[in-house]
């Protein structure tokens, strides 16, 4: 008997095994990896081309950003998102307010060069992630809390117009924030092909754009929906939901597989 047992719990675990990784490789093939020249790509994002310096200047040697300097991990992230945003700062349709170079930078490449360095970006897989909070503390950068980042991650603000004094762990009481789950997926993993991962984004960079959606210096989202979202969201909003982010685990409890990443 409890032979037959164990021969029924180790069917189950092979069965629960090929389900769960079935499952992440139809995730993996759900949104496009690009197609362009992975060589040329990471020439570019090491070396430059002609006026446009090496991406690894301001994004760091594994292109996975810099607190300091203000700029996002972009190594790892979905192709149709950094190629969007490369185009957008060609075009002009996103502006560079942070170390203001991009729009030069993304002018600078060719369309083709722009999809390589996007296709180079995205077959990364980096694992220095995320900011450190204690150490930006002691640096003078004012840090939110992490536990009320995430209730407004997962659950958003309700919205209450009958005086009640909803809990602040919610967010802003009675300013109905949606939850940044239901677009950018669980601890912020990312939804491609639209919506980016902003799970183990850098906190200053997190932060930053918040605002710029929030004071309309960033425009470039789809049908304005980050902006509405912003709009609704205070500094300490912003700041707890950036806290959380930075360091949110993408994976699900019993789910040992990264979605979206091999």
């Amino acid at each position: 008997m409890q032979q037959a047992k164990s021969v029924v719990i180790a069917i189950a675990m092979i069965v629960g095994i090929a389900f769960t990784t079935s499952s992440v490789m139809a995730a993996e093939g759900m949104y496009s990896r690009g197609n362009g020249n992975k060589a040329n790509g990471e020439n570019i994002f090491r070396n430059g081309k002609g006026d446009v310096p090496a991406c690894t200047s301001c994004h760091g040697e594994t292109g996975t950003g810099n607190d300091e300097l203000g700029t996002p991990m972009i190594a790892g992230q979905f192709f149709t998102f950094l190629f969007k945003q490369l185009e957008d700062y060609a075009s002009d349709k996103r502006e560079d307010t942070t170390m203001f170079v991009m729009n030069a930078n993304a002018k600078g490449l060719s369309r083709q060069d722009r999809i390589d360095v996007a296709t180079y970006l995205a077959s990364l897989r980096p694992t220095d992630l995320g900011s450190d909070l204690n150490a930006l503390k002691e640096a003078g950068v004012e840090v939110g809390i992490p536990y009320k980042g995430r209730a407004l991650v997962e659950y958003g603000s309700p919205i209450r117009n009958d005086g009640y004094d909803a809990p602040k762990d919610l967010g802003s009481p009675g300013k109905g924030v949606p939850a940044c789950k239901s677009c950018h997926g669980y601890a912020g993993r990312g939804a491609p092909p639209v919506y980016p991962m902003i799970g183990k984004q850098r906190y200053v960079y997190l932060v930053n754009q918040l605002k710029k959606w929030r004071d309309g210096s960033r425009a470039n989202d789809p049908m304005g929906q980050m902006q509405a979202v912003a709009k609704k969201m205070s500094d300490e909003d912003i700041h707890n939901a950036a806290a959380y982010l930075t360091n949110a685990s993408p994976l699900t409890n019993g789910n040992f597989f990264r979605p979206y990443m091999k």
